[in-house]
């Protein structure tokens, strides 16, 4: 079995934005030598995400509305407890719970074996730092 491990940078210097990493993940698998095997794709910070879907502006800011009224961005520590440590980030932990860690895709004849318009996004909440994302590829 292989295996193919690479670490990408992301630095957004916005608070919250979605990424699309679909070739760079893509690049990685071509790397890898993998024809049949799984991709797995990992946010390594907890402000950050990783998920699949769709490429459309919309949509993506239905995204960052939606979770702007479910955790809304408030540096004081009145409203997040988190923020009396000194954070002012407990907003960002949040949204990353709901939009996900990790997705793992499977890989056929060695491309990224999707659905119909999917494809992956890096997720940041509390931008303006350089943050890891994983891509750890096995199979044969």
């Amino acid at each position: 079995m292989k295996s193919h491990t690479r670490y990408l940078t992301f630095n957004v210097p916005t608070r919250m934005e979605f990424t699309n990493i679909t070739a760079d993940v893509a690049a990685e698998v071509r790397a890898s030598g993998v024809a049949e095997g799984l991709c797995l794709v990992n946010a390594m910070h907890i402000t950050a995400s990783v998920f699949i879907n769709d490429d459309e502006s919309g949509l993506h800011a239905d995204y960052k509305r939606w979770l702007e009224q479910l955790a809304p961005f408030d540096a004081s520590p009145t409203r997040y407890h988190h923020n009396r440590t000194g954070e002012d980030n407990a907003d960002a932990h949040h949204k990353r719970q709901i939009m996900g860690r990790e997705v793992v895709v499977a890989i056929t004849e060695g491309q990224l074996d999707f659905g119909p318009w999917e494809q992956i996004f890096y997720g940041e909440f509390d931008g303006g730092r350089s943050k890891r994302v994983l891509v750890k590829i096995i199979g044969e």
